[in-house]
């Protein structure tokens, strides 16, 4: 398996398949509206419009962490628009850990964390086009992705 067999759906309710991306290189970020890193939505949206061709941001909002994701899709969606301008992919809200953790995170943490749990909001995992998966802790900042994507011509 690989992340292309997988499928999520969007905050929305539509089913978004993972094979949409193949070609592509895709950051996978956990999110939270009421969290510290919560202001690292201005840099991803501001890597976004960077308007790199081959790359997509998913963010996958999540309330495992300090209960910091309360709101229901459509409030969270509100959340992003309104105070950071989000444009990229929302999600539905997931688990990323546990036994209920959406099948993509059980992958991600599977091909880049042997396995081990996600340790808080704004965790990222970077998939580049030929589907390798790198972690990056949740301090990292996300313009650094530009000296990544810039490398990956």
């Amino acid at each position: 398996m690989s992340i292309y067999n997988y499928e999520f759906k969007d905050n929305a309710g539509n089913t978004i398949s993972m094979s949409d991306y193949k070609n592509k290189n895709v950051l996978i970020v956990n999110t939270a509206s009421r969290c510290g890193f919560t202001k690292q939505y201005e840099a991803l949206e501001k890597l976004n419009q960077k308007n790199f061709s081959d790359f997509e941001i998913i963010a996958f909002p999540c309330n495992q962490f300090g209960q910091q994701e309360p709101g229901t899709d459509a409030e969270i969606a509100e959340f992003c628009s309104s105070n950071y301008g989000v444009t990229f992919k929302i999600a539905s809200k997931v688990d990323v850990n546990g036994y209920d953790a959406h099948p993509i995170y059980k992958y991600l943490k599977s091909a880049a964390k042997n396995n081990m749990d996600i340790g808080w909001n704004f965790e990222k995992f970077f998939v580049d086009k030929n589907g390798n998966v790198t972690n990056y802790n949740p301090d990292f900042d996300p313009m650094n992705f530009v000296e990544i994507l810039d490398g990956s011509k």
